[in-house]
């Protein structure tokens, strides 16, 4: 049994390094490909290379010969076997120019062996490749992009190519290519194609293989000189009155000397290794001008060829080999319109380097949050590209070396205007891409320290740094606003735990301290709670330090909504109705009394009125669609109305949340600009010309861009959004219409299975109007809701700061002087950098033995945060990079953030509306109490009782 991998050499001395630099590559032929599409002024962008069909069929025919030798009959290749084929024939250029020009040919086949399995062939009409490799492959495509004249030729072959691969390389790449694209072709159905590269022949072992003429093909006439398009004419006149025949014929590998694998630009000569004939393709006598076969050319044209795409018997090898599959994957991505170039003006990336060392040098003195409003702004245009290159870190597991596979499906055409349940297919070409499942990412490198996981103690940190003593409020906030961030949270990050009792953590108590791990069980000398569920990688890496998340990454209001389809349409009406169920206005109440909604963990009032108010949100704007579009089924109208749900949560979380809990004009500025574009200020506008000109349009204007890695959310980002603090110890609930209480309640009171019956008694206006008037708790030590420190969840009782640090801790997020320092910040020497009160100085220091043993929660709750934010800078530098990636890699709102995909109402709606319009539609007697001048998540007007009013009731 012949192995692969015994034949080949891996760049980078393993198949991970390898890939590392595949990817490279790949990114720089998309960019190529996008040249070679500005340079020809095409308005579809093309394939990479063989962009000009000249065949398209699917009614060719490959026979297995019956004298094939026994050492060959191997899977589908089997004697007398026959199997339906699909024929490409092009030219080999990546710009679709007249068949007279030099150039090579080429042809693709896909053989179709069965319902789940087909073979795709790939060959040129020359023997070799021009590169050894995939290096000096893409380097040639570089150089050569746009060389649409005889002086810009020149310009690639001599000065650009020799820059890129030395000039001996060149000189031997110029040699193969004028050998190969000086041939006179008077036929495709006449030239002799190869493989170039070797695959896999099951046992028998590498092979190349090459398609060529049957000997008694007819001949043709001499090429046009003047016929742009003479090579499809001539076959398209063979068709008419007669079948065209090859013969398919492979080479057997002999050694690595004569017969290379890791080189593609050596020939295996026919001297060392005969030509065996095995099969014969037979394209079918037919009118290639009749609408059928136009069809068909059409359909032909927008297939997506990968050698790949066979079976681990048929695999390619070979470092050329290997890079293709990657590169055709992109490359076919690019040209459906599946993934995206965005392409960075020449003047941004020269001006962006002395920007970012500018600003780096300046902020060692005077951070960005001191300067003047547009200095500030562009500062932090700065820092988010320092974040961008150097701070999202590809956490995928990663298929290394690369596998054979099934054709790709091609992609359901509802997935093109609906978000998925479960969060794939938002990136076309990556289909898994921050689906459910998918693991967190990083925004710095983990540092796994299994010794370090209970010091110092984490019970002792919470009791001494964040236990709440007293009641410390965030006065220019509402309570709303803590039930917003948690009901966003709810939507973005979920880790799977083990279930209680199964597998647990178990973290010792202080000498003399013991806890009750369940309600009612014994006391006990350790606190225990579910463990985090970790992805294991292939290979075995232990211990994990992946994780995967159990909500998607994208924001696709699956906390509404659902993360499946079985809890989708559980959701929704009967009978497959559009709207979301409700009862008399309120969430229906599962059998355990918690609502039925797409996340139901962590429940209480604040998430109850939320999902509520959009719960009923959904339903208004599904009654608004039918009655704008009533050819629209209900399927439509739902997903569609959930689309423009997910995008107005957004807008408002962009717009609104974030200048609230960061309130000063910089900010204001630079988030409005992510959505809308920048104020209309020509400074302002210069300076994003000069540095970051994709900013002068509002992110939804823009193509999907994932940077540096593939789209997720980070662990680093579940770290700073830990915001339990806004949570308050008790409630005063307030009737609306006459300011008297209605009652005080504790947290335990408004939470879990309590939460319903109090909303649908309370009412949905007195209970947005009572958190509306009431301040949230500070993000600040001292400051934890002390019923969070004793919080019953799926039978276990927690001390939820305890988690928070272990959790941190058993992730790998860095502690926090390596968390600032990894963002570029400078790292701190001593406790009193941190904090100069005293009592807290004192127990930092009883609590840690050095500043670099402080728990990232905790020096993120001590730092003092700039003027009028609600949380640190070192919290805010995760926030720079991934709140513009949350809306940038999304396509639904990016590029398809249109409305032919939204429908023009679907648009109308989410510019026209915000936080206070849709409270106002469900609640529309809350309008004299809503702030004026700020948004909804600023504290509301309190109305001030009547001096003898004891009620409703009252005269």
């Amino acid at each position: 049994m012949h192995e692969a991998g015994q034949y080949e050499r891996y760049a980078g001395g393993s198949p991970e390094a390898e890939r590392v630099l595949v990817e490279r590559l790949v990114r720089d032929l998309m960019r190529v490909q996008i040249k070679v599409n500005k340079r020809s002024g095409a308005v579809d962008i093309a394939r990479a290379f063989h962009a000009k069909a000249a065949l398209g069929v699917e009614n060719a025919r490959l026979t297995i010969r019956d004298d094939l030798p026994a050492d060959l009959r191997t899977g589908f290749v089997r004697p007398g076997a026959e199997y339906p084929v699909t024929v490409r024939l092009s030219n080999a250029s990546a710009a679709r120019q007249p068949d007279h020009a030099p150039d090579l040919r080429g042809v693709a086949l896909r053989i179709r062996t069965g319902p789940d399995e087909a073979h795709d062939l790939l060959m040129t009409s020359f023997p070799v490749s021009h590169a050894r490799n995939a290096h000096e492959f893409v380097a040639f495509a570089k150089a050569m992009a746009g060389a649409d004249s005889t002086p810009r030729k020149a310009l690639a072959l001599f000065v650009k190519l020799p820059l890129a691969v030395g000039r001996p390389t060149a000189r031997r790449m110029r040699r193969n290519v004028r050998a190969g694209s000086r041939q006179t072709v008077r036929s495709l159905a006449l030239a002799t194609y190869w493989s170039r590269g070797a695959v896999l022949w099951g046992d028998a072992g590498p092979v190349r293989y090459q398609l060529r003429p049957a000997p008694d093909a007819p001949s043709a006439p001499p090429p046009s000189r003047t016929d742009p398009d003479h090579l499809r004419h001539e076959l398209a006149q063979r068709l008419r009155t007669a079948d065209v025949v090859f013969e398919l014929c492979v080479q057997r590998y002999v050694d690595s000397g004569r017969t290379p694998i890791e080189d593609g630009a050596a020939e295996w000569k026919v001297a060392d290794t005969p030509v065996i004939p095995v099969a014969t393709l037979v394209v079918p006598r037919q009118d290639l001008d009749a609408a059928p076969a136009r069809a068909t050319a059409s359909r032909v044209e927008r297939l997506a060829f990968n050698p790949w795409n066979t079976t681990e018997d048929f695999r390619p090898l070979g470092n050329l080999n290997r890079a293709r599959k990657a590169a055709y994957e992109a490359s076919s991505a690019l040209r459906l319109g599946h993934r995206f170039v965005t392409e960075e003006p020449r003047r941004n990336a020269v001006l962006g380097v002395p920007l970012r060392a500018g600003f780096g040098a300046l902020n060692r003195f005077v951070p960005w949050h001191r300067l003047p409003t547009r200095l500030g702004l562009l500062n932090l245009v700065a820092l988010r590209q320092t974040l961008r290159r150097e701070n999202l870190i590809d956490t995928e597991i990663h298929e290394a070396p690369p596998k054979a596979q099934p054709v790709p499906p091609p992609v359901e055409e509802q997935l093109r205007v609906e978000r998925s349940y479960d969060g794939s297919y938002n990136d076309l070409s990556a289909p898994k891409m921050g689906a459910v499942g998918a693991t967190f990412g990083r925004n710095l490198a983990p540092v796994y320290r299994p010794d370090l996981f209970d010091s110092p103690n984490p019970v002792t940190v919470s009791r001494q740094l964040l236990h709440r003593d007293a009641f410390l409020p965030a006065r220019s906030l509402n309570i709303l606003a803590a039930a917003w961030i948690q009901f966003q949270v709810h939507d973005w990050v979920n880790h799977q735990r083990y279930p209680t009792g199964t597998r647990s953590v178990e973290v010792p108590l202080p000498p003399g301290m013991t806890w009750r791990n369940s309600p009612g069980g014994p006391p006990e000398n350790v606190m225990r709670f579910a463990e985090n569920k970790g992805v294991q990688p292939p290979g075995g890496v232990a211990p994990p330090a992946l994780f995967g998340n159990i909500a998607s990454h994208w924001w696709d209001g699956s906390e509404v909504y659902g993360g499946d389809q079985q809890t989708a349409m559980s959701l929704r009406e009967p009978d497959g109705g559009a709207a979301l169920r409700l009862e008399d206005g309120h969430l229906p109440i599962g059998p355990d009394g918690i609502p039925l909604t797409g996340f139901r963990e962590s429940w209480w009032l604040g998430l109850s009125a939320m999902h509520t108010v959009f719960a009923r949100e959904h339903n208004v704007i599904c009654e608004a669609l039918r009655r704008e579009y009533p050819h629209l089924d209900q399927n439509r109208v739902y997903h569609t109305a959930r689309l423009i749900v997910s995008a107005l949560i957004a807008k408002i979380h962009t717009v609104e949340w974030t200048p609230a809990i960061l309130a000063t004009e910089t900010i204001d500025i630079s988030l409005k600009t992510n959505w809308q574009g920048p104020p209309k200020n020509w400074l302002t506008e210069l300076g994003l010309w000069l540095f970051e000109a994709h900013s002068l349009t509002g992110i939804p204007k823009t193509l999907p861009d994932h940077h540096a890695a593939p789209y997720s959310l980070t662990e680093d980002f579940v770290t700073v959004y830990r915001m339990h603090p806004l949570i308050p110890d008790d409630f005063e609930i307030v009737d609306h219409r006459f300011g008297h209480r209605i009652d005080t309640l504790g947290f335990n009171a408004v939470q879990g299975a309590a939460a319903e019956p109090l909303m649908r008694k309370t009412g949905l206006a007195n209970a947005l109007y009572s958190l509306g008037i009431a301040h949230p708790g500070a993000i600040t030590l001292h400051n934890f809701p002390r019923a969070l420190q004793a919080f019953e969840r799926d039978g276990e009782v927690i001390d939820l700061s305890v988690v928070d640090l272990v959790r941190a801790r058993r992730r790998g997020v860095p502690r926090y002087n390596d968390f600032r320092a990894g963002l570029h910040k400078p790292r701190i020497k001593r406790f009193e950098e941190l904090t100069t009160e005293p009592e807290t100085l004192s127990r930092l220091k009883d609590v840690y033995r050095t500043v670099d043993d402080i728990d990232t929660m905790v020096g993120l709750f001590a730092e003092n945060p700039p003027e009028g934010f609600g949380f640190s800078d070192t919290a805010f530098r995760i926030f720079i990079v991934m709140a513009s990636r949350r809306l940038q890699s999304d396509r639904f709102l990016t590029v398809d953030f249109r409305p032919e995909v939204y429908t023009p109402l679907g648009m109308d709606w989410i510019e026209r509306n915000g936080m206070t319009s849709l409270l106002l539609r469900h609640c529309p007697e809350l309008a004299s109490f809503l702030p004026r001048s700020a948004n909804a998540f600023a504290p509301w007007r309190p109305v001030e009782p009547a001096r003898n009013n004891s009620g409703p009731g009252s005269l």
